[in-house]
């Protein structure tokens, strides 16, 4: 006869994390990613521990959005939760226009703040910047002039 009793596998025994080895102690050592979307804007943000600098691809946040209700719009994210504690901000964007760039900012900051407390995820519920704007262009279809206009119609 055949042995069915085979050895069981036991999983090796975990050590309990201390307090000052939690996650949050030294989460900012290197830096906590977020990719956020708008239309067909991508933006990968990623926070680390600093002074408070901001940069969009490699120049300061002043430099590339020239308006400042975008500037506002992009870093809403954090403005809104007045957090105490100074962090780098550094930002890789592309595609779509500029509001879309920093909504899509503002998403993926909202991602990486979630990632790095998430206690911070109702307030950020709340404002409504966890929530991916799904709205994109219609395409244009076949027959038309766009998306919906129709050529003008002529009797004779």
């Amino acid at each position: 006869m055949i042995n069915k009793t085979e050895p069981k596998i036991t999983k090796p025994h975990s050590p309990k994390v201390k307090k000052e080895d939690s996650p949050k102690a030294h989460l900012l050592e290197r830096h906590i990613e977020g990719i956020g979307r708008r239309k067909t804007a991508v933006a990968r943000v990623r926070i680390s521990k600093g002074s408070g600098k901001v940069t969009v691809n490699s120049k300061e946040i002043g430099g590339y959005f020239q308006l400042p209700e975008l500037r506002e719009k992009a870093l809403s994210s954090i403005t809104n939760l007045k957090l105490g504690n100074p962090m780098n901000i550094s930002i890789h964007v592309s595609g779509g226009g500029l509001k879309a760039q920093a909504e899509a900012i503002r998403h993926g900051l909202a991602r990486a703040l979630v990632i790095f407390d998430g206690d911070l995820k109702k307030r950020l519920r709340q404002f409504g910047f966890l929530t991916r704007d799904s709205r994109m262009v219609e395409r244009k279809k076949f027959g038309l002039k766009k998306a919906r206009r129709a050529p003008q119609w002529k009797k004779r």
